[in-house]
């Protein structure tokens, strides 16, 4: 994983970490449902960005005799924990914690504190989210930001970004729950936003875990890829033509594709040979996220 991915985990770790701690004190002195929420919110977020770490470094071991390949996938599995993380405790907590408060209300003590925590931690997550939008806008180019999200394959920044997002509509829920509930005198609408809050991050834990489940299970790299691997095999003598281009990551950063090449007839296998190294050659320079190419010989 890149250098940028590192420090966009470690900013949004750092972030929740405080913000966790400041959420959980002001919970403890206003009795406040959504606030009691979020501060698991938070601390589940800082479990994730541990765990997204732990899997940047397990997927950073060299390939062996028992993984040829590497470990790369190893990051998707652990985004794929982190999503099931986010619906069990962060989505689970919230919708129990709430529906406990709206059926057992209690009236909560003056909100003052809660907005001072809230207006704190929406700044700190505002700056991690700033960090992680900036790394995703590096490498989205002119695609839409929904559509880069889809053919993203960097886990890590993906699963930030949208946390971050949840963590930031969470805290103004937190905040609309906790006025109604003072404004009107009935704690009840404290348990409201807290459900609120757990809904959105059953929904966000949803779609983490299906992008998640599609690296793991193996998603072909961008078209511009594939194309730009289908036109140097295309563009060397002795080719007639290229059937099926292959690509599968193992990691943001580490493709590994298959070509199946029509070699022209009435050359030699030492000059197959050659073509072979030079097309690996040739994908070495131009696309250096390939670290493996296999070439298969067909008939046309």
């Amino acid at each position: 994983m890149s250098g940028g991915s590192t420090r966009v985990i470690l900013t949004a770790l750092a972030a929740n970490v405080g913000i966790a701690i400041a959420k959980f004190v002001a919970a403890g002195i206003t009795g406040s449902s959504a606030m009691l929420t979020e501060g698991v919110h938070s601390l589940v977020d800082s479990c994730n960005h541990v765990l997204l770490l732990y899997g940047t470094k397990r997927a950073a071991r060299p390939a062996d005799a028992q993984h040829p390949l590497g470990y790369g996938r190893e990051l998707y599995f652990w985004s794929f924990v982190v999503a099931i993380l986010v619906f069990a405790l962060g989505a689970g907590v919230a919708v129990y914690e709430g529906i406990l408060h709206i059926l057992q209300p209690e009236a909560g003590s003056d909100p003052t504190i809660a907005y001072i925590v809230l207006a704190i931690a929406f700044a700190l997550e505002s700056w991690s989210t700033w960090e992680a939008l900036r790394a995703f806008n590096h490498s989205r180019g002119k695609r839409s930001f929904f559509r880069a999200i889809r053919d993203s394959k960097d886990a890590p920044t993906i699963i930030v970004l949208l946390e971050n997002g949840g963590a930031l509509a969470g805290i103004l829920i937190a905040a609309i729950g906790i006025w109604i509930s003072h404004a009107s005198g009935d704690p009840r609408w404290d348990g409201v936003a807290s459900v609120l809050i757990g809904v959105i991050l059953g929904l966000l834990a949803i779609l983490l875990a299906v992008e998640a489940k599609g690296l793991l299970i193996g998603e072909s790299a961008d078209p511009e890829l594939v194309e730009g691997l289908r036109a140097i095999a295309k563009g060397i003598p002795g080719v007639t033509d290229v059937g099926e281009v292959v690509t599968v990551h193992h990691s943001p950063d580490r493709i590994m594709a298959g070509i199946d090449v029509d070699f022209d007839d009435a050359i030699s296998g030492g000059e197959v040979e050659v073509i072979v190294r030079r097309i690996e050659d040739m994908v070495a320079k131009d696309w250096p996220a390939v670290f493996r190419v296999f070439v298969r010989p067909v008939s046309g």
